[in-house]
């Protein structure tokens, strides 16, 4: 009962903060903005709609999820629309579209259990996918990963996180148990041989193509110049593996490997000892190509504790602040104590995910919620890194804030899934 209580206060207080944001942005000008008012009600009202669908039909999951996300989204569309009225109903449209998958996966997938058997097309899916931008792919901030269709345009590697996920969770459910030494590999007559001459342990076996596909994808991703990806890769790919294996050894070695493979990539690629050059030393590029992390640093040190005031900044001054750096307009704007709240509404969104991943009922979802949970988490850290000069700079977009509407469709959708493993684990 508390808990239905508690949640019935926080969707409170995140109608409170919409049409508080939404009311604010409409008064920054000389007249009232009423298409600003009108955007915080239709917010409001998909909220609504959404979490008592959710709550009707499917009681016992974890609401937070929904609501989590929600509080994000307001956030994001809010600044989009002080920045580009277009950009934000666009974003909206996309935020309908991503709470309409949310909702049809809940309600449409009876049986997660029963798409494990499904490993080789997810393989070959993800693959095709990781590779498209390498061949097919237009360059755009920097990286090759964008294919363009008409006036439409997405990256497939943020796709193809999806079935990667789902390709590692299938393959990985079953590690060490007597079920998956029976399971049928591609690599089974290659390295048979091999294993028996070295007298290498059958489990180490069930490890060899999974690390090899994900060789592959992170290969592709260094080729179409997106370090933001292969970063996020490596991290779904070695939590994935540690929770598949509970042996950490597994992890110093992909560490390692990561290591050799980024010295690699940093004398074979000048882009990636450019960014790693202006990640040292931002000023020293302050009016070339470490312009970007300049004048994120200059938004997010000028909005002080409380922020300028939504509507009084400067936030046009950052390049492509409706996607990478729309963390350092909230920070000015909002102010910093509202980026540090960001920040922990993130942590909050991943543990309410990881509280579905160890209500699992089985490996396949568990891994699967871990591998979504750390997809979303990851990028944030990421992002949010890069803009405050944390971290090298990598052109990926903050999750459930920024404007991409591939991104906002991708994301509901894990939470989709996640939302539906809390489901099958009560």
């Amino acid at each position: 009962m508390n808990d239905i209580k508690d949640e019935r206060k926080l969707l409170v207080f995140t109608y409170l903060l919409c049409i508080m944001c939404f009311f604010n942005v409409s008064i920054v000008g000389n007249i009232i903005d009423r298409s600003a008012l009108i955007l915080g009600i239709v917010m409001c009202v998909i909220i609504s709609y959404s979490y008592i669908i959710i709550k009707r039909f499917f009681p016992d999951g974890d609401k937070y999820i929904l609501v989590f996300s929600s509080i994000l989204n307001i956030i994001g569309i809010v600044e989009l629309y002080r920045l580009n009225q277009l950009l934000a109903i666009k974003q909206t449209l996309w935020y309908t579209l991503g709470n309409a998958i949310f909702i049809i996966i809940v309600i449409v997938v009876s049986d997660l259990k029963a798409f494990n058997r499904y490993k080789y097309l997810y393989l070959i899916v993800t693959v095709l996918l990781m590779a498209l931008g390498t061949f097919l792919g237009q360059e755009i901030g920097g990286a090759k990963n964008w294919i363009r269709i008409g006036a439409f345009s997405f990256q497939p590697s943020e796709f193809g996180k999806i079935t990667l996920i789902a390709y590692l969770a299938s393959v990985l459910e079953d590690y060490g148990t007597q079920k998956q030494s029976r399971k049928f590999s591609i690599f089974d007559n290659v390295f048979d041989k091999y294993l028996k001459k070295y007298d290498i342990h059958e489990s180490y076996k069930s490890l060899i193509e999974p690390a090899l596909v994900v060789m592959v994808c992170l290969g592709f991703m260094v080729l179409q110049k997106d370090l933001g990806s292969a970063l996020i890769l490596f991290a779904i790919s070695v939590t994935m593996l540690y929770i598949a294996t509970s042996k950490f050894k597994y992890v110093i070695t992909c560490i390692i490997l990561f290591a050799i493979g980024s010295v690699i990539s940093y004398c074979m690629f000048s882009h990636v000892r450019i960014r790693i050059e202006i990640w040292l030393d931002p000023w020293k590029y302050a009016y070339a190509q470490g312009s970007q992390i300049v004048q994120s640093l200059i938004a997010i040190v000028s909005g002080g504790l409380s922020g300028a005031g939504l509507g009084l900044g400067k936030p046009w001054l950052v390049p492509v602040v409706t996607t990478d750096f729309i963390y350092a307009a909230i920070c000015e704007e909002f102010g910093i104590l509202v980026g540090i709240a960001v920040i922990i509404l993130y942590f909050l969104l991943f543990y309410r995910l990881m509280r579905a991943a160890v209500s699992a009922k089985d490996n396949f979802s568990r891994l699967l919620a871990v591998g979504y949970s750390t997809m979303i988490a990851s990028q944030a850290l990421v992002i949010i890194g890069g803009v405050t000069g944390a971290v090298p700079l990598t052109g990926i977009t903050l999750p459930l804030v920024s404007y991409g509407g591939s991104s906002l469709v991708i994301t509901y959708f894990s939470l989709g899934i996640v939302q539906k493993i809390s489901e099958e684990g009560i």
